[in-house]
């Protein structure tokens, strides 16, 4: 019975494995989270990479060693798959994000966004559209609330969303539009004043996870795919201001 034990033990940390994942930036938060519990649970490492969709999407079409991919948007993992990049059958909707207006002064950024129109500040932070699904987003919405020329010059351009979001904490900007994920702590505002964004303002940020050929046969990939869809994950998914 002590061999057998002995031998168990043994073997747990020898199933164990790593997985490389690339990570929206807009992510960062949860998915730090989520991998905690997830090592805990299972013994498998997930390491992570935060940056643009956009980016990622090129590094993989090149070769880049990831295993998973969870992308701001549901645009590059449906490519990917197209391009048969992908393990068929694996896409799915992770999370739907929010947009929101904020500022790191208190009172600054009022709970209609009335602030963009009376146009009382500097810089305003954005992600690049092309590169970030919450940038692309961004500008919807100031496209139909007719204030896209009025502030274009005013923009501050992030190449993702950590990058936006850092140009308005740190001040270089007044204002910016950032992922309420960034500033959401225990279900409200953690600092500073925002709006959020109704979504009718802009398509939904569908935020679509696959598993991409490279990790066809990891069980560590296989394994975080699917924790990603336990209720554990989704309860830390929806405290960050998520929808499921």
């Amino acid at each position: 019975m002590l061999l057998a034990v002995v031998s168990l033990v043994i073997a747990i940390p020898a199933m164990a494995a790593e997985v490389n994942v690339a990570v929206a930036a807009n992510f960062t938060a949860p998915m730090k989270q989520i991998a905690a519990e997830f090592e805990k649970e299972t013994g498998h490492k997930a390491v992570l990479s935060y940056g643009a969709s956009g980016k990622f999407y090129a590094q993989i079409k090149n070769g880049a060693p990831f295993q998973l991919f969870l992308s701001a948007d549901d645009e590059k993992p449906a490519k990917l798959e197209k391009d048969g990049l992908t393990v068929p059958g694996t896409r799915f909707t992770y999370a739907i994000g929010t947009l929101v207006l904020w500022s790191p002064k208190s009172g600054f950024v009022d709970a209609k966004g009335e602030v963009l129109s009376k146009g009382h500040f500097g810089k305003l932070a954005i992600a690049s559209p092309k590169l970030a699904p919450y940038g692309a987003a961004a500008m919807e919405v100031l496209t139909k609330q007719g204030l896209l020329t009025k502030v274009t010059p005013k923009f501050v351009q992030g190449e993702n969303i950590s990058q936006t979001f850092q140009f308005v904490s740190t001040g270089n900007a007044e204002l910016g539009f950032v992922a309420l994920s960034q500033v959401m702590k225990d279900g409200k505002i953690s600092s500073g004043s925002a709006w959020i964004v109704p979504n009718k303002l802009h398509s939904p940020i569908r935020q679509d996870a696959v598993l991409l050929a490279s990790g066809k046969d990891d069980i560590a990939a296989r394994a975080l795919l699917e924790y990603l869809k336990s209720d554990k994950a989704k309860k830390i998914i929806r405290s960050y201001g998520y929808a499921i």
